[in-house]
């Protein structure tokens, strides 16, 4: 029987999927119940497993997701319930964690707001971090904040995260909140329409659109949550916001106009400014 290791590296390899080897060892070793860095080439499996593993890469080959095909995903130190309701956590979103970490710790900050909070990703590993912090998650979606729900259950904080069903486009948002906070953070949906058809298919075919959509412009969401970030936002408190490729430059000038102070514009891994700070200075 052929050697399953390779069989799926090079079916990937042929399918153009990056870090074939890798994809590879962690779809096998999500079948086998054992950590990637033990699957070798030559593994013996029964011809059951194989099948298991067989209709997995099928999947992968139709460009679904690693992560939503196994149903979870590393972020920063902890792993993560993932499904089709909720954006994949990206790597590139751990410069605005590690950000919004320090900020935290140097200035005690007691609760945080996450706005689109999605799987929970971010506030999740924040509270995991902050013992004695408090934090309000925010979603559109009911089915997104249901996984977020399950990940704070699951990471054994839900006993200090509330979580809210509510638009930040409608008129009673900050009613709904309710309360202002130390610090907030925000990954909103900043893709302009017109480019979701040209993004990779494990994108714009398995991420929901609502965590895609940033309307005509990719900046609706950021107009939006500037304009009542200084309602959100206790004094000297701050918000860190992701930002698209080439976008930080517009999103910091969104918020200045609404009278926040630019404190930074963060670079990730690859160079990109990926995470604006602001401040809420009080004259």
């Amino acid at each position: 029987m052929e050697n399953i290791f390779n069989f799926v590296v090079q079916s990937l390899v042929k399918a153009g999927i990056e870090s074939p080897r890798l994809e590879a060892r962690i779809l096998i070793a999500e079948v086998l119940h054992c950590r990637p860095e033990d699957v070798y080439d030559g593994i013996n499996i029964s011809a059951e497993v194989r099948q298991k593993i067989i209709n997995m890469l099928k999947q992968r080959l139709q460009h679904m997701p690693l992560d939503k095909i196994i149903g979870h995903k590393e972020f920063y130190k902890y792993d993560f319930w993932v499904n089709e309701n909720v954006l994949s956590p990206r790597p590139d979103t751990e410069i605005l964690l590690e950000k919004a970490l320090t900020l935290a710790q140097n200035n005690s900050a007691k609760k945080l707001l996450d706005l689109g909070t999605g799987s929970g990703c971010l506030i999740i590993s924040l509270l995991k971090e902050l013992p004695t912090t408090q934090g309000v998650a925010v979603d559109i979606s009911n089915q997104a904040l249901a996984v977020a729900q399950q990940n704070a259950i699951n990471l054994k904080v839900s006993d200090r995260l509330q979580f809210v069903n509510a638009d930040w486009f409608a008129a009673d948002f900050v009613k709904k909140i309710g309360q202002e906070f130390e610090i907030i953070i925000s990954n909103p949906p900043y893709i302009p329409r017109s480019d979701i058809k040209d993004l990779a298919p494990e994108v714009k075919d398995f991420d929901p659109m609502l965590a895609l959509d940033g309307g005509n412009s990719g900046y609706d969401s950021y107009e939006k949550i500037a304009e009542l970030t200084p309602q959100l936002l206790t004094d000297n408190g701050y918000i860190l916001l992701e930002a698209g490729v080439g976008q930080a430059p517009k999103i910091a000038d969104i918020f200045t106009k609404h009278g926040l102070r630019l404190v930074d514009i963060v670079k990730d891994l690859s160079g990109i400014e990926r995470c604006v700070i602001l401040q809420k200075v009080v004259a």
